[in-house]
């Protein structure tokens, strides 16, 4: 296997509880439901959304930035291990399956008020 792309982001936690806040329904165009909620059915804190922002961003980055990608055909969740993991659907997987790839690894990180990822697409 060999690596197609890789992206990294990080967003500002502050600035993205406003951006939120600023624009009714921006979650819900940014988001799956199950990615604005814990398993428990809780709302999700503001650094975990922003850091699953921060992963869009960088899935975007690794697939070379096109054009008309939707939030939602990226899905972060985490595996019962804790381990983060992508979902692909749409646009996203279009584009994935164009440049070859194969499987996904995330990193995510927040920290000091800063949200952080890495996304690396191997093919």
């Amino acid at each position: 296997m060999s690596i197609i792309g890789v992206g990294i982001d990080v967003a500002e936690i502050d600035r993205f509880r406003a951006s939120l806040e600023r624009t009714p329904g921006l979650a819900q165009r940014l988001f799956v439901e199950q990615e604005l909620h814990l398993p428990s059915g809780e709302r999700r804190g503001i650094a975990s959304l922003a850091v699953r922002f921060a992963a869009k961003e960088a899935v975007a980055k690794a697939l070379g930035a096109p054009a008309g990608m939707h939030w939602t055909d990226a899905e972060v969740y985490v595996e019962d291990s804790g381990r983060p993991r992508l979902r692909v659907r749409g646009t996203v997987a279009a584009r994935a399956a164009e440049l070859g790839v194969m499987s996904w690894h995330v990193s995510l990180s927040h920290d000091a008020g800063v949200a952080s990822a890495v996304v690396i697409a191997e093919g």
